[in-house]
């Protein structure tokens, strides 16, 4: 084919929508307008009185607005409810930090009213503030390990200072520590090892002590050289620390900490070790989960002997609340550890420290660009059953997600967007839920209610004349007065209640009336039309002309009648879709009977009974052994002896006709059976046309051996 006229035919099926979807009403039961708004976000109800003809369901005023206007319903009576949305607030984005609270992210209060299924879209601006405040809290491990580290470090604070001062003019630096849990197998509880766990050679060792808050927020310089030259290096027994343990508590002791409410909060997680989580404090007995509440008096966790270690769910849950991102500076021999621990935790980042930790400065500086430089939308508390999709609109744009949206390399000062698409599945009211940026205290509020009531400005009457002057109108539908009912109220109930008569209606004891094909007038059903024209039928209107078996995709094969869910066959046809044509052609044998009168021929083919086989039902594999359940008549026939000795005519010789010979002429398998007197009997049985029908050859001389009941395949005496 032409390129130039693919090119025109591919752009023709794009202007003309075909890839597009198709607008359809899946509608089910449909009773008001109420129900059909329901049903689809496609469907719309058509509130005309005169809309419906004679015999015809409600439920066609509920279709989608092509079909309702097609059908002939003014589009001014087409009722339809349409989403709505409303920016509540919007203050505008601040071009930089002025000690007031700055806004990053706009708007920050919506209200949606949406229709079920079907989406709305908005967009969300943000712009990281220049200059934006930084909250560091430095949280060192101080086991024995890193006695190099912590020298220096203690000269760290005017790099750090001045590192932070070429972002924001507004930073903080905190100070924690922490080793492990001071109980064993973590740490030596030997009373002279928990005050001096160090080196006997090492004169500067402080106790051991799980975590210990050192120093709050502060901007200076120098409070901060004076407390981190005051630590010590301690020590513990195994190579895992209770860094977790650490950071839950400078997440969740916010007031303790120092951590103020506009800034970007930031803990610098600095250590050459593992660490525990959840389960491990069973290796010391201690069995409580950590409850992610704040437990620091005196600067110390209380908590830490008694609550096991944090899990790392728990642990993100609490940073991404708090709005903190953590920076794991970390020795080689465990940053592929802390690695995969960052990929729990949003919005963190690791960094190789060097041997003696003379690199963390910059491994920060380089940490917090990647952390800032990435913009990531998301929410919390969203409602069940609502779905939201996030388009980033930036130059470095990740894909649309269902969870969360990214930017990548975004500047400060840069701004950039998002389109959010919200869709309620079913219908709500007064629900909410948050979008923000996820390490930003910024956040938008989402109101979200759903459009599921009809507003059709119905006629104020209380009786219409439409309705038989019993009744009101709503919706184009009548809604009778007490005492009547019927599709225009024309029924009155007299001396009985609504509910039995309704219950006249519906088959064994159902809850559907008419089966949802029919108007229950006066205790009987009036059954509509169907789709294509046709009337339901039957009491109970549970009976249609439509819905019979097909073959060769032809109702009834063309060659009968559907009748209420049956095929009615013309004559010369048979089967369950009249797919055959009559004949016993197949199911004939060779003595001229149909399937041996063991079964019945349909289609030309032989349906045998339970047991007998196909293609004749000559064999039954499943059924009881003859040789067995014939003998008590073989011995009473043959020999006037056993149990049906009394009554052997009635019970045994319309079902067995016998001969007492001396030698078997029947080629079919030998019986050897022993009867009530100790004798065997030898016999044999030929299976004529039925079910129980036998002929039976009895050899006229019993046997007096002894031994057990034999049962013979062969033809041999």
């Amino acid at each position: 084919m032409d390129p130039c006229l693919l090119f025109f035919l591919l752009l023709l099926i794009g202007r003309n929508g075909l890839c597009q979807q198709a607008e359809v009403c899946l509608k089910s039961v449909i009773n008001s307008c109420e129900d059909c708004i329901r049903s689809g976000p496609y469907c719309m109800w058509c509130k005309d009185l005169n809309f419906t003809k004679s015999g015809e369901q409600e439920t066609v005023r509920c279709d989608t607005k092509a079909k309702l206007i097609e059908r002939g319903c003014k589009t001014e009576d087409i009722i339809f409810p349409e989403d709505s949305k409303q920016i509540d607030k919007e203050d505008p984005l601040s071009e930089s930090f002025n000690q007031e609270k700055p806004v990053q992210l706009s708007p920050q209060k919506i209200s949606l009213k949406l229709r079920p299924g079907l989406s709305t879209t908005f967009s969300v601006s943000f712009k990281r503030v220049q200059g934006y405040p930084v909250d560091l809290y430095y949280l060192m491990d101080l086991s024995y390990s890193m006695k190099d580290d912590l020298e220096n470090v203690k000269g760290l604070g005017k790099d750090l200072f001045e590192a932070l001062k070429n972002i924001t003019d507004y930073a903080q630096i905190g100070f924690g520590a922490f080793v492990d849990k001071t109980v064993l197998p973590y740490t030596n509880t030997n009373k002279e090892k928990l005050q001096k766990p160090c080196d006997e050679n090492d004169q500067q060792c402080q106790a051991a002590f799980g975590y210990r808050h050192v120093l709050n927020m502060t901007s200076s310089e120098t409070q901060f050289k004076e407390k981190v030259t005051e630590q010590f290096i301690s020590g513990n027994l195994d190579s895992p620390e209770g860094s977790l343990d650490a950071m839950m508590q400078a997440a969740v002791c916010g007031d303790k900490i120092g951590w103020r409410n506009s800034s970007t909060r930031l803990i610098v997680l600095t250590t050459d070790a593992g660490f525990h989580m959840a389960g491990d404090g069973k290796l010391a007995g201690i069995l409580e989960p950590s409850d992610e509440q704040c437990h620091m008096e005196n600067r110390r966790y209380t908590k830490s002997i008694d609550m096991d270690y944090p899990s790392v769910g728990q642990l993100a849950m609490q940073l991404e609340k708090n709005n903190i991102q953590p920076i794991f500076a970390v020795t080689e021999n465990v940053a592929n550890v802390y690695k995969e621990l960052s990929e729990m935790i949003p919005k963190s980042e690791v960094g190789v420290l060097s041997s003696d930790s003379k690199n963390v400065v910059e491994l920060i500086k380089t940490a917090y660009n990647s952390l800032s430089s990435k913009v990531t939308l998301t929410h919390d508390n969203l409602p069940d059953n609502v779905r939201v999709i996030y388009t980033p609109k930036c130059k470095d744009a990740g894909q649309p997600g269902n969870s969360e949206g990214v930017c990548n390399n975004v500047k400060p000062g840069e701004k950039i967007s998002f389109d959010v698409t919200v869709t309620a599945e079913s219908c709500m009211n007064d629900k909410s839920f948050t979008i923000r940026p996820l390490g930003i205290k910024d956040t938008l509020t989402v109101s979200l209610s759903t459009n599921c009531d009809c507003e059709c400005k119905d006629p104020e009457d209380s009786i219409h004349s439409h309705c038989k002057g019993k009744g009101r109108v709503k919706c184009g539908i009548c809604s009778c007065s007490e005492g009547y009912v019927g599709q225009f109220c024309e029924c009155s109930i007299g001396d009985k209640d609504k509910r039995s008569l309704r219950a006249s209606c519906q088959r064994n004891n159902g809850t559907m009336e008419c089966e949802g094909r029919g108007d229950c007038v006066c205790g009987r059903c009036q059954c509509h039309t169907t789709e294509s024209g046709s009337s339901y039928h039957g009491d109970y209107c549970e009976c249609d002309n439509e819905h019979c078996e097909k073959f060769q995709n032809k109702l009834c094969g063309g060659t009968g009648k559907c009748n209420c869910g049956r095929c009615e066959c013309n004559a010369g046809y048979e089967g369950s879709a009249c797919q055959c044509k009559v004949s016993e052609e197949a199911c004939r044998t060779l003595n001229d009977t149909v399937c041996f009168g063991r079964g019945t021929c349909k289609c030309n083919r032989c349906e045998c009974k339970e047991g007998y086989q196909r293609p004749q039902c000559q064999l039954c594999l499943g059924c009881p052994d003859p040789c067995q359940t014939k003998l008590n008549c073989i011995e009473c026939l043959g020999f006037d002896s056993g149990p049906f000795k009394k009554n052997c005519s009635v019970a045994c010789r319309k079902s067995i006709y016998h001969e007492m010979v001396d030698q078997f002429t029947i080629p079919d398998k030998q019986c050897l059976q022993k009867d009530t007197e100790g004798c065997w009997i030898k016999f044999k049985l030929d299976q004529l046309v039925r079910e129980d029908n036998y002929k039976a050859e009895i050899l006229k001389q019993r046997d007096e051996f002894g031994g057990t009941n034999v049962y013979y395949q062969g033809d041999g005496d």
